[in-house]
């Protein structure tokens, strides 16, 4: 492959338009613009949802609600059987380890939810747990610690 024959080929190229070079090229004169007006000049044309003085739309409907995005917490979920077959053998989890075998991004919040079976008795530490996770780690005689999860900002 060389700089000569890569796909698309010159004649497939579209051609750009170059307005205002004649009346031959069917955009002469006022350059695909039209005659006089605000949109025919340099920079021309209206801000938009402007509707030329009329109340515009966004300001004519009524205010509701409030949007409450900067306070989510949204929590990276493991479920158990995830969990379980990365620490296979191990009785304690916590959460550097689960951030150092990459089933959470670093720094976010840890939820813990109950797809599989735990059949040792485990100590796992995370921000939350789904209550059924939770049952199921406690009935093989193990033990959670739910940590405080800080709202990433």
């Amino acid at each position: 492959m060389q700089l000569h024959n890569l796909y698309p080929f010159p004649e497939e190229r579209k051609t750009r338009r170059r307005v205002g070079r004649g009346s031959g090229s069917g955009l002469g004169c006022t350059a695909g613009k039209g005659h006089k007006g605000q949109n025919a000049r340099a920079g021309g044309g209206v801000a938009p949802g402007f509707e030329g003085g009329q109340m515009p739309l966004q300001r004519r409907l009524p205010k509701h609600g409030f949007k409450n995005a900067p306070f989510k917490v949204t929590y990276d979920v493991i479920n158990l059987d995830r969990l379980l077959e990365a620490f296979e053998g191990k009785d304690t989890i916590t959460l550097d380890d689960i951030y150092a075998r990459g089933l959470a991004r670093m720094g976010a919040p840890v939820k813990i939810l109950s797809r599989g079976e735990v059949k040792s008795a485990l100590k796992v530490e995370a921000h939350k747990f789904s209550q059924t996770a939770a049952e199921k780690i406690r009935g093989a005689g193990g033990e959670v610690s739910e940590l405080e999860a800080v709202p990433a900002a």
